[in-house]
């Protein structure tokens, strides 16, 4: 159920995406129905209009949807710059003695001595040293 449920918003959410490309499609698949319903040009063949003044009003309508944001979401967000502690403990972020002071008193327990390294290289054994030839 629930990947048929996913399914159907994918394709929901790819249609409206393909809306320009799913008006084409409709057009190329029924283009004589368009001539013959809907094209201004009808009694112009010379023209061969086939319907394209139709499909190019629609796709200029679609793209002034696209354009278009409903005026009820625009200033809908409002944003805040105050941290989380001063909006929850207003009386306590106001003095600068009650703020913990991180790093001053830190002790470093971490040090590094570059010259005690465990790397030896490998040293040739008495069999990998060739013979000297007298």
């Amino acid at each position: 159920m629930q990947q048929c449920l996913a399914l159907f918003l994918t394709l929901l959410i790819l249609l409206q995406s393909f809306s320009r490309e799913v008006l084409v499609v409709d057009y190329a698949l029924h283009r004589a129905r368009v001539t013959e319903l809907f094209c201004v040009n009808k009694d112009k063949p010379q023209l061969q209009c086939n319907g394209k003044c139709h499909l190019r009003k629609q796709l200029r309508k679609a793209a002034e949807a696209d354009k278009k944001v409903p005026p009820s979401l625009v200033g809908k967000v409002k944003y805040e710059a105050l941290p989380p502690a001063q909006r929850l403990l207003p009386g306590a972020a106001a003095s600068p003695a009650a703020r913990p002071q991180f790093g001053a008193a830190r002790t470093v327990l971490y040090q590094y001595n570059g010259r005690g390294s465990v790397f030896r290289p490998p040293h040739p054994g008495p069999a990998l040293v060739p013979a000297r030839a007298a």
